[in-house]
């Protein structure tokens, strides 16, 4: 399998093409530095993000709040997360970094709130 991947890491936004099998890396060119063949062997066998997104609150006032992950979750998850997130309304006040949600998905990251809301 190949895969065409834009490295994130810096503006340059390096061209990489990874060809492997599996989780198995054949070959790889394009990387213009360290960082970025470790983004994207990275990239390649194990993508992950962070997940921003909003949860409702109980407020007419204030009816979405920001929220993010706290640790980048496995791609292949975020649609599971949001099933979840979905789900979830919150109580005001809420600050900033409070855990909404625990472990979501068995993933063992939480959702946190990115602001303070009163």
């Amino acid at each position: 399998m190949k895969k065409d991947i834009i490295c994130t890491v810096c503006p340059l936004g390096c061209h990489i093409a990874v060809e492997g099998e599996g989780e198995k890396i054949i070959s790889m060119e394009g990387y213009g530095c360290a960082r970025g063949k470790q983004y994207a062997t990275t990239e390649f066998s194990h993508p992950v993000r962070i997940l921003t997104s909003t949860i409702r609150t109980d407020s007419d006032r204030i009816p979405l709040i920001p929220v993010r992950s706290s640790e980048p979750l496995p791609k292949e998850m975020l649609m599971n997360c949001m099933v979840e997130i979905r789900k979830c309304r919150v109580h005001l006040p809420i600050r900033s970094h409070e855990i909404l949600i625990s472990d979501i998905c068995n993933t063992g990251i939480d959702i946190i709130a990115t602001a303070d809301i009163s």
